[in-house]
């Protein structure tokens, strides 16, 4: 009736994770970029539409990734009363995992994840599960679940900036397909988003240039979502 008001400006909150070493990596780029990611962004003054809600690092290891990861995913659902009378849509929440790739020459933006753990090696609590899925009440290996971002306009936009990227449709059946299936399972429950971004090594691309990358990355999520 025209007392409404201006709708509530929509921002994007993104809470990013990396992982620790693990066998092989003995420093993991994402457990710095996830590290210093919030002081980067503050340099460089954060648009006003993108709130960074929390910064974690994972176990690299399937089960002791999943605790952390479910206590994380669970909190950032959980609505302030100050702010319960607003649009459930005026603050979108996306879940952005970065993982290393030690065999990449250059970035990877992930669009699916396998139901599948089949770990080429021992993940830093000792387990390698073969040819399993990782939630069997999804059915066969083969099942796959998708990002609902939109993985070409994100990587087009990346490379436009100069960064040497590319979409991928196989996350590995490592510690990071596993965390990515779990995690798009969840934001496909409660209506959210995920995201998970393979990054090389810094002997390949350096880390001035990752952090960069991390940061135009936050930038075109704000901006297309």
């Amino acid at each position: 009736m025209g007392s409404e008001g201006p709708p509530a400006a929509t921002t994007t909150t993104v809470h990013v994770t990396g992982f620790k070493k693990f066998h092989g990596v003995s420093e993991n780029p994402t457990e710095t970029i996830v590290n210093n990611l919030t002081e980067y962004m503050n340099k460089k003054t954060l648009p006003k539409c993108l709130i960074i809600g929390s910064c974690t690092v994972l176990e690299t290891a399937g089960q002791g990734a999943l605790v952390p990861l479910y206590q994380i995913l669970q909190s950032a659902l959980t609505v302030p009363k100050d702010s319960q009378s607003e649009s459930s849509n005026s603050n979108r929440i996306i879940w952005l995992h970065f993982g290393v790739n030690s065999g990449a020459t250059r970035f990877a933006i992930e669009n699916q994840a396998f139901n599948e753990a089949n770990f080429r090696c021992p993940d830093e609590m000792g387990w390698k599960p073969q040819k399993v899925p990782i939630v069997p009440s999804d059915g066969e290996i083969s099942r796959t679940r998708q990002t609902s971002l939109p993985v070409v306009e994100i990587t087009n936009s990346l490379a436009q900036k100069g960064y040497d990227v590319m979409v991928s449709d196989d996350a590995g059946r490592f510690v990071c397909n596993y965390v990515y299936y779990h995690s798009l399972r969840f934001a496909e429950q409660n209506g959210i988003k995920s995201l998970f971004v393979h990054v090389p090594l810094f002997t390949t691309i350096n880390e001035e240039t990752q952090m960069q990358f991390a940061a135009s990355l936050l930038e075109v999520l704000a901006s297309i979502c």
